[in-house]
């Protein structure tokens, strides 16, 4: 896979949806932890976000989710490559 600037930002954009639907609600109540957004909308909760990150990766497969701590701004683009 060659990562462009354009792969990131639709990446990105494409993130930030996922959470602001399916995120976005859990800020009711679990605000701080971290959450793993797969494109279906299914999610994974977690307070450590590198054992979220490796659990999302297990479950939904590589470039496949958004992750992020509830409540904060900024959607992380994961730029996992391995298979």
């Amino acid at each position: 896979m060659t990562i462009t600037r354009e792969w990131i930002e639709k990446t990105a954009a494409e993130h930030r949806r996922l959470y602001e639907k399916y995120g976005k609600p859990l800020e009711a109540n679990h605000v701080g932890k971290f959450v793993a957004i797969n494109l279906d909308g299914e999610i994974l909760l977690g307070e450590n976000e590198g054992e979220l990150f490796y659990q999302a990766l297990d479950a939904f497969g590589r470039n496949k989710f958004a992750l992020t701590r509830v409540g904060e701004e900024i959607v992380e683009v994961w730029l996992h490559t391995s298979p």
